[in-house]
């Protein structure tokens, strides 16, 4: 598609909405933080556009969250700590941005993480070593970072 703007804020009155797909796009702005109203979302892809800012503590209260992909944007910060609100989550694409800072070990509270991608970034620091208590995850993808240290 070819869809263009910004994702308004009236997203979060969609209050029965399962799956939000505005992937491969030229959306530009900020995530809204009223995707976190959002009770019923199942998934949301909003990869492959142009949004920019930091990712909200809020993206993570859906609580039915199976997966989520901000892939090939240019969202910058860290990943909010209260990314381990996010239970039920199996996938969870975050490559291709501009993420900087520690890898939070609050990802490790994520039992049911199967996918994890955070290649393309501008991470620092250390891989947690409590990543190995994630016992369904398959796919680690960590490269084209500036991490350091051992795994």
């Amino acid at each position: 598609n070819q869809l263009t703007g910004t994702i308004q804020a009236e997203i979060g009155n969609l209050k029965k909405l399962v799956r939000l797909d505005l992937g491969s796009n030229q959306l530009t702005g900020t995530i809204p933080v009223e995707i976190g109203k959002l009770q019923y979302l199942y998934s949301l892809f909003l990869g492959a556009n142009y949004l920019t800012g930091t990712i909200h503590a809020e993206i993570g209260k859906p609580q039915k969250l199976w997966g989520l992909s901000l892939s090939h944007n240019q969202l910058t910060g860290t990943i909010p700590a209260e990314i381990d609100t996010m239970q039920n989550v199996h996938s969870l694409w975050l490559y291709s941005n501009y993420l900087t800072g520690i890898i939070q070990v609050e990802i490790c509270n994520l039992k049911h993480l199967d996918e994890l991608h955070l290649s393309y970034n501008q991470r620092t620091e250390t891989i947690p070593v409590e990543i190995g208590t994630l016992q369904y995850l398959n796919q680690l993808y960590f490269s084209y970072n500036q991490l350091t240290g051992t795994i």
